[in-house]
């Protein structure tokens, strides 16, 4: 079952309220030593999770079926806090690799809904009904295994949407007390911070299916003057992907010393030696390696003056980059390149997550 997103919390006799948790969508299938991950796809997760599956055999019921998410907690920068980029780390090739980072960087599982247990269908049953199903199936469960909180006060929901941000998590889900399990429908809601920033535009990737502009590189300057990739612009219509080429045409020529040449990447520009880009946190952030998440798909890109400003959307950042794809709002010719810093970004306060798996909001 599937959420559809709404810009406000629903103010509606009966509903639910939980946090919004950032990991990976997962329902458990349990039939005694049998244990099945399936994603929100419904492809498996069993292999890249074995700490999980342990846990699912250790705590859950012999026979059931569990709606909830993976998540992985990073615990090594002050308070706990959810950390999407360990999390996507699991999902690797290699056995080996998955056994080391099961124990470097252990799941937890957060369960929200019981769809099935012993040889009894819950779907068809309301959702407040099911909820205190959970709630009893899973009573003497302990971490790295949790239920959600859950709250039908619409005031705790809004506090839980401030406050929770700055634990990692992604907003707020609201559910109707009496509606049933409907598999790949949107009857669930999700409400999810937007906000909007001023970026510097210092590069474009071209679109797989043509000469045709796939995505804007969007940058950030820190304190010191340095220019740091902090994510793309991607959502653009056939026509206006077109229409791109020949705006950003002029910003392709005359381009010296540009702030991304990473290791002479950029023909005709100076080129920095790897020894020059700082280390650790300071490190410069450059657009153009592998990553884990596109294997070996090329990511090289098309150098801009890095003179354009955009004003995009975003819902939350992840490190100091965008969670997801920005969305495209406007061109700001009356922004100055240099003023686009962090500093405009909203920074929320540090919560710690496992309070609230504790449930001590």
């Amino acid at each position: 079952m599937l959420a559809k997103s709404i810009p406000n919390l629903p103010s509606v006799e009966g509903m639910s309220f939980e946090p919004k948790w950032d990991g990976f969508r997962c329902i458990v299938f349990r039939d005694g030593d049998e244990v099945e991950l399936a994603s929100r796809g419904g492809k498996t997760l069993t292999r890249y999770f074995p700490e999980v599956v342990a846990q699912v055999l250790a705590q859950l019921p012999v026979r059931c079926v569990v709606d909830g998410e993976i998540i992985v907690i990073r615990r090594d920068s002050g308070q706990p806090k959810l950390d999407f980029e360990l999390l996507g780390q699991r999902i690797h090739p290699a056995a080996s690799r998955v056994n080391m980072l099961a124990e470097a960087t252990p799941a937890s599982f957060v369960a929200f809904d019981l769809l099935a247990i012993g040889d009894e269908s819950l779907i068809e049953v309301g959702y407040a009904t099911r909820r205190a199903r959970l709630v009893d199936a899973l009573k003497g469960v302990s971490a790295p295994v949790h239920v959600t909180p859950v709250t039908t006060d619409i005031e705790v929901a809004r506090d839980w949407f401030e406050r929770f941000e700055g634990a990692g998590l992604d907003g707020v889900i609201a559910k109707p007390a009496g509606s049933a399990y409907e598999p790949g429908k949107r009857t669930m809601f999700k409400i999810k911070h937007a906000r909007t920033a001023d970026a510097v535009v210092a590069g474009f990737r071209w679109h797989k299916d043509g000469p045709i502009v796939g995505s804007l590189l969007l940058g950030l300057y820190d304190e010191e003057g340095r220019l740091h990739h902090v994510g793309v612009s991607a959502s653009f219509t056939r026509e206006r992907r077109a229409e791109l080429v020949e705006e950003l045409a002029p910003y392709r020529e005359d381009i010296v010393d540009h702030p991304w040449n990473w290791a002479g990447q950029i023909p005709g520009a100076a080129a920095a030696s790897l020894d020059a880009v700082p280390a650790g946190d300071a490190a410069t952030r450059l657009p153009g390696g592998l990553s884990r998440w596109s294997g070996k798909k090329d990511l090289s890109f098309v150098p801009l003056r890095p003179e354009l400003v955009v004003e995009v959307g975003y819902d939350a950042m992840e490190g100091d980059r965008f969670r997801h794809t920005a969305q495209f709002k406007r061109w700001r010719p009356d922004r100055e390149p240099h003023s686009c810093t962090y500093d405009q970004l909203d920074r929320p306060i540090r919560f710690d997550v496992e309070s609230v798996l504790a449930g001590r909001p």
